[in-house]
Order: C-alpha cells, then structure tokens, then sequence
C-alpha cells in the first residue's frame, strides 16, 4: 500500500510460491495457491495498515502485476484452473516450438517479429497454451464445451477477484497481451492470423485493455477484523517488467531500468514508436496509461536465470542455507579466481535466443572452493547485464551513461558494485526496492474515475537513491567479459532433441 501523494510505501507483506519440477526442464506453480497468497497478502498489509492507525477505507484502488507469459486455463463454470500454470521459463514447449518451425518458410524464427515484437521460443504463452491443448484432455474437452478461459496470472486473479464464476471480468492488459505472440503490437488487438497459426481459438482469449482503467470492483472479500475491501476498483493492471519501469519513472524516451529478480530484465523505453532490434533484443509495449492514452514501447532484453541461480545455490547445491550467505562468500574473496559460472538452465535467453545451451561452471582448478563459485554466479548475472546493455548500445545507438536498478537481488550490495564495475557506468538503486508494486499502484491511482495520483513528471517525488560507481579499470572488466563470453560459446549446442530418451522427458 502506498501513499498516493508521496509515493511512499505504507504497508507490505509477501509470500514465496512454490514452484514445482514434476520433471526435467518443467516448472509449475498452482493458480490456487497464488489466488491465495494475494489474499493473505492484503490481509495482512490490511492488519499492518491498521496497526499504524491508518483506516483501510482510504484504500481507494488496487493494481496488479505479474510474471508475465506463465500460462493459465481454467473453467469458467466452476472457477477451477484445468491444469497447474506452465511458468515462463518452462522448457516443455521446445517440441512444440521445433513443430511450429518446421511450418514457417526458412525455419525463421523471427517470423513474426514484426507483429508481435517476439521470436518463436518456449517463453512465450501460445506455445504453452498450444502444449496444453495437445495434452491435457481436460483442457481440450473445455474448449469445445465453450468452458474455458486462457490467461496469464493478471487474468486469472482480475477474474478471481471480480467475481470469479459469479460475473468475474476476464481481461488483460496490452503490456501482459504483448507477450503471448498473439496480439499484433501495432493494432493492439488479437491477431486472427497468429491464432490461427497456433490453432487457438479466439474465444478463450481474455478482451484486451489499457494498463490503466477500471476492470471491475473487488467483490466481497473480507479482510481480518477490519472490514472488508468490497467495491474497491481494481483499475491497474502491468505485467511485472512494465510495472518496475513505471514505477522508476522511466517515461522518457532512452530511459532504462534493470529487475533482478528470478530473471534479469533490461528494458529501454522507445516512446511511441516500436524499434525492431538487430541484436536479439524483444520489442515489447512499455504501458499504456488510460484508454485515450498513447501507447508506449520498449526495447527489452531478457535473462532466464538471475535470482533463480542463488536459489539453485541455495536448493540443489545445498552451499549456503539462505540467499544472503552468497554476499557474504562472495565478499570474503572477492574474485572468482577464473572460475566462470554460465546459468543456462533453462537455455539461452537473449541476445542468443539458443534452447540448446546448458549451465556450466568452467575454469575450475583444486585452488577454487564454494566461496569462488558464489562470486562467479553473482558475476553471471553482472555478465549477462552486460551483453543486454550492449546489445540496446547498439540498437539505440546511445550510449546509456548510468544504469536504474531494482527488484530483490539489488539489496545485495556485493552484487551492485559488480554490476557497476562490469558495465564501467554507475548503477542506481532507489531507497525503495519494490518499484514493480509502485508502478502496479500509480497505474491503479491513475486510472480515470480514480484520478488521485498525478502521473505529471512535475508532480513526480524525486526518489532518494544510492549509488554504485566502477571500481576496477576498464581493461580489467573488458578481459573478465571476454573470458566470459568464451565460456558462453562452450555452453551451446549442448542439448539435441535427437537424444535417446532413456525415460527422460523430450
């Protein structure tokens, strides 16, 4: 909850989500377990709220945000998803994707770049809609009963809090539309021709808004012992990436932000014009702030693995019993000794684009311990930074002279100053981290019929921020990014789909 006049944030809570492997390369989460953790998520905010005396009826309009492209089909009869969500990073779909390629003139997976922004991969929601329609006999049987709905998770808790079966909206906006490679970027709408290549029928399809406008009204849900949150708008709706560039205030043209969180995401706000890179970048909508508003674009450049490699150092290495550890083993070396860690779990995301590459951890001699390999996973996520930083250099053509930063890995200090020293530029981190929530609550204050937070760069609060300056010289930086960048190469073409399958999953 934040102050809509000052910005400041008044009260949070968060919940971590299990996320289930059920095999190789799959990632799930259950849609019901994330409708509940939103709900004892605004329950307690709502207890913390009253602690400090604040009455939550001045809660005058709620916004969400997202990981965006984790695919979602439920039924609409009985408000039960049909099947766990398939996240973005799930690597299932490649069978699908090889198929789907195999009809395109060239195998050319940049295609339908020009309509969508995207190239053919397993990130991005029809393939994962597409797999489940091929699989799951629930879902299929849905579709042809007129029972289902798609949506990415905005969709599934808008409809939930609105009412579910009982009259739920079924909406999205066009920042989360613009990453299911069916929406056509240009006229914002769904594209027939896409769905059709997919062979998804368009009616499942939620209607597509602004990022900004009233969807509907929280229906009654009640909140602890303080009354209940009823008829509150829920008039914000931003997928995760698009919401902490709002919420950085990132609106003018050339402004970019970085989110580390479970990924890494760089995005360059282009204005009102789409620029098509030349260097593996995705074009995608920044936000568009009402329905009379103009839309806006971005220049964005996605990392799979970047939070997600200290939780895999954490969870499957057993190294370190909690997050923070990694600071402080990486601190106590402060170098990776030559050992060079690529993250490729779930492949290559840009500026590569390349499903076939694997994580390896290379240059080790018996000198390195698990204190090297800490330090080489942060310098991972530094590295990985770097080449999505070049690649918008390039496609921009100017040069970005210091670097806006958030999300949960920023509060590693060992990691912003690594970051700082990798890029030679200075890195800049607001006070407050939680900018996707800030941007998520400015769109929903904004929105007409709201109308009580000003989106007017004048009325903008300044943020307080601190800031990471370069350390090491340039020469250093440039040969640990080389040697990199070499470590890169010997992680492709690591996987084939040839493969026997001695009962692992294709």
């Amino acid at each position: 909850v934040f102050n809509a006049k000052t910005a400041e944030l008044l009260s949070h809570h968060q919940v971590e989500i299990q996320q289930k492997f059920p095999k190789e390369g799959w990632v799930e989460q259950d849609p019901k377990e994330i409708l509940k953790s939103v709900h004892e998520c605004v329950e307690r905010t709502c207890e913390k709220l009253q602690q400090l005396n604040i009455d939550i009826t001045n809660i005058k309009a709620i916004g969400v945000s997202n990981q965006r492209e984790t695919t979602v089909v439920w039924d609409k009869t009985t408000g039960e998803p049909l099947y766990n969500a398939i996240v973005w990073l799930d690597l299932r779909t490649q069978s699908t994707v090889e198929r789907l390629l195999k009809r395109i003139p060239g195998k050319n997976k940049a295609f339908f770049k020009f309509r969508t922004g995207l190239p053919l991969s397993t990130y991005f929601s029809a393939v994962k809609l597409r797999w489940l329609l091929d699989n799951v006999e629930e879902i299929r049987q849905a579709v042809d009963d007129g029972r289902a709905m798609f949506g990415t998770i905005d969709s599934w808790l808008i409809w939930s809090l609105t009412g579910g079966k009982n009259g739920g909206v079924h909406c999205t906006d066009v920042t989360n539309a613009s990453r299911t490679m069916l929406f056509n970027i240009h006229s914002l709408e769904w594209d027939p021709e896409l769905c059709q290549f997919f062979d998804i029928p368009m009616e499942i399809l939620p209607k597509v808004r602004s990022s900004s406008e009233i969807y509907g009204l929280m229906v009654s849900f009640l909140v602890c012992k303080s009354g209940a949150l009823t008829g509150v708008p829920i008039s914000g709706c931003l997928g995760d990436q698009s919401a902490a560039l709002v919420g950085q205030m990132c609106f003018q043209d050339g402004q970019a932000k970085n989110t580390y969180g479970t990924g890494c995401f760089l995005l360059c706000n282009t204005g009102q014009k789409s620029v098509f890179s030349e260097h593996g970048l995705l074009t995608t909508i920044a936000y568009k702030l009402g329905r009379d508003k103009p839309v806006c674009y971005a220049l964005e450049g996605s990392v799979a693995i970047a939070g997600a490699v200290v939780r895999w150092l954490r969870d499957n290495l057993g190294i370190v019993k909690t997050s923070q550890e990694v600071e402080k083993l990486a601190a106590e070396v402060g170098t990776s000794y030559g050992c060079y860690f690529v993250p490729a779990f779930s492949g290559l995301y840009a500026p590569y684009w390349e499903p076939s590459a694997r994580g390896i951890i290379c240059g080790l001699t018996q000198f390195t311990n698990k204190k090297h390999i800490a330090f080489a996973a942060l310098e991972a996520v530094c590295f990985q930074t770097r080449e999505i930083l070049d690649a918008i250099n390039k496609d921009c053509g100017i040069p970005l002279n210091q670097l806006q930063v958030d999300g949960g890995m920023t509060n590693n200090k060992v990691l912003m100053q690594l970051q700082s020293d990798i890029l030679c530029i200075p890195v800049v981190k607001p006070s407050m981290p939680e900018t996707t929530a800030l941007g998520a609550a400015m769109a929903a204050g904004a929105a007409e019929g709201v109308g009580i937070w000003s989106l007017n760069p004048g009325d903008l609060t300044a943020v307080t921020c601190e800031r990471f300056e370069p350390q090491i010289n340039p020469e250093e930086s440039e040969f640990r990014y080389a040697r990199w960048k070499k470590a890169v190469m010997k992680s492709m073409g690591w996987e084939t789909s040839e493969a026997p399958s001695n009962g692992k999953p294709e």
